[in-house]
């Protein structure tokens, strides 16, 4: 499918959350790579702001990590925060963003539920002269003027990873469970598409089931549970998930069903949460990609540079790694989500 933010840009390494110019009239500005951060920024605000901002849910520890990190990054800075909880459904933010326009915010930023079905509501920001931040997720439109900038994480990109270290794993040769994130929504296409390219010169690997799990650990332990009762479940090698909660969900599964998770299947997942630290630590979990989710800081960055009449670039992607048993253990004393 066609990921609209994937423009050709040059790509620019700059220091901590930096943005660098970019004009609307001018040839797409630069991608900014933002290195990954264990906590917020230190600024000082040029003037109190106001900022809207509308999340998809608390369906992950990801999620709340990423609702913590903008909570305190707009208290640390002293700016206004109106925070609105979507519980995961696009017609709540929708009304959230709607919101904001009529309180006359200064900036909306929003983590979109799903790619499509924004232009409408985008277009009211617009015509108010509110600049609109993407933030974690993207959208899919044919007129990228209705958002100012995106902030968050290459998911294509993590879903090459997932797939390049099993296949190394693997030597090329899985039957491969495959738990997707919320149907529609951004990162569930372009993981899901990012590991299939992966894999595609592998033909001895094979995804032989797929179902969404919602992003919830909850989920993630029933789907698992029910592939696990098919022939093709009985006789997968791997499981690739979308992040690191249905990862966990799906561990509980295996479990129940008298195999060994890490060595009877070997799991890849997506996130680096606490949790999936400590899954790897006890040989339960193979390897998570890292998807910061610290977005406060350069959300804030955005907002004031914004706000202050300045120029921004249009995507900034954060720098990210990878982690399996070889070298989980180099950060899990510091993660603190």
């Amino acid at each position: 499918m066609r990921k609209m933010l994937l423009t050709t840009m040059t790509v620019s390494l700059v220091g901590l959350w930096a943005c660098a110019p970019a004009t609307t009239d001018a040839p797409p500005p630069p991608v900014v790579s933002a290195p990954a951060i264990d906590g917020p920024a230190d600024s000082a605000p040029a003037q109190k702001l106001t900022l809207g901002f509308a999340q998809v849910g608390a369906e992950s520890d990801w999620r709340k990590a990423n609702t913590e990190s903008i909570k305190a990054e707009a208290e640390k800075r002293g700016h206004e925060l109106k925070f609105s909880d979507a519980q995961q459904k696009q017609e709540n933010q929708i009304k959230a963003i709607r919101s904001f326009i009529a309180q006359g915010v200064d900036v909306i930023a929003f983590a979109p539920v799903v790619e499509t079905g924004w232009d409408a509501v985008l277009a009211e920001a617009k015509a108010a002269n509110i600049p609109v931040i993407l933030s974690d997720r993207t959208i899919n439109t044919q007129d990228e003027t209705l958002y100012t900038a995106f902030v968050g994480s290459d998911f294509r990109e993590e879903g090459r990873r997932a797939g390049k270290w099993l296949a190394e794993k693997t030597n090329g040769e899985a039957s491969i469970l495959e738990l997707q994130g919320t149907p529609g929504s951004a990162p569930a296409n372009e993981r899901k598409a990012g590991f299939a390219e992966a894999i595609a010169d592998f033909p001895n690997m094979k995804i032989v089931k797929s179902q969404t799990g919602e992003f919830t650990r909850a989920m993630g332990k029933e789907v698992m549970e029910a592939f696990l009762k098919t022939p093709e479940g009985q006789g997968a090698t791997a499981l690739y998930a979308h992040n690191d909660d249905m990862a966990i969900g799906a561990i509980q599964a295996i479990e129940a069903a008298g195999k060994k998770p890490g060595q009877d299947i070997v799991i890849v997942s997506v996130d680096g949460v606490k949790d999936a630290f400590l899954a790897i630590q006890e040989g339960k979990l193979n390897c998570t990609v890292e998807c910061n989710p610290l977005l406060g800081p350069p959300i804030f960055d955005l907002a004031e540079k914004l706000v202050a009449g300045e120029q921004v670039p249009k995507i900034t992607y954060s720098e990210e790694g990878v982690f399996d048993e070889n070298n989980y253990a180099d950060v899990i004393n510091d993660r603190k989500y």
